[in-house]
């Protein structure tokens, strides 16, 4: 409000809970009561993962697909009705560089993030017939944000230890800024990361071999560090 044109009216603020998924519904038509339409949905809740796949109890991956995926797609689902009756509107989907490639110690994370782009790739073949609605996903890198301090662990009662340092990610402003860039310019997919991340990606995309051959030296080096606590 302080650095805007706006007034109270045109700011509504809801609690929601994407494991909740009979509270979406409801969610969906406080905010059609209020503004009378949806623009925009922005999908970004989600939790990360730090634990090897042996240790881990078999909840904690039920608990990362209900809240990443399923309440993902959950709140879309009631959203998207709504685009559908104008036949406008834009999905913007964070996903992350993590759904199109595999890294240790974040198995259930990564599962989640390609379920949620082989989802929304899916739907947006689905909508043809609704060329005003825009199906985005966006990739983003290591960024400055509190997801560590929130990651699953090992079983679904035990928070993180060390979250160690993150001034060497991308600044959470310039995430936001290219995130806006890309749905003001509906673009179907955008990878936002910094180097060597973003290279990683191209690598995943244009030569596998390669990128498994990096992946599994960088990846014993991670789980040496997991392992002693760094």
């Amino acid at each position: 409000l302080e650095m805007s044109s706006l007034s109270d009216k045109d700011i509504l603020v809801l609690r929601l809970d994407l494991t909740d998924r009979s509270s979406h519904e409801a969610a969906t038509n406080s905010v059609l009561k209020h503004f009378g339409k949806i623009d925009v949905l922005v999908n970004n809740g989600g939790r990360s993962q730090r634990s090897l796949f042996v240790d881990t109890n078999l909840d904690v991956y039920s608990a990362i697909m209900e809240l990443n995926y399923l309440g993902t797609i959950s709140l879309t689902k009631h959203v998207l009705n709504h685009m559908i009756q104008r036949k406008k509107g834009k999905v913007v989907t964070v996903s992350s560089v993590m759904g199109i490639m595999g890294a240790p110690l974040a198995s259930g994370y990564c599962a989640s993030k390609h379920a949620l782009q082989g989802f929304f790739n899916s739907l947006r073949t689905e909508l043809t017939d609704y060329p005003e609605i825009s199906i985005i996903n966006i990739c983003p890198g290591p960024v400055q944000s509190k997801i560590i301090q929130n990651v699953f662990t090992e079983n679904l009662a035990k928070s993180i230890e060390n979250s160690g340092d993150q001034s060497h990610k991308m600044p959470t402003d310039r995430c936001v800024r290219l995130t806006l860039v890309s749905t003001a310019n509906d673009l179907k997919e955008a990878w936002i990361s910094d180097h060597p991340y973003l290279a990683v990606c191209y690598l995943w995309q244009y030569a596998p071999t390669w990128a498994w051959w990096l992946m599994n030296r960088m990846g014993k080096r991670r789980i040496q560090n997991f392992k002693s606590g760094v």
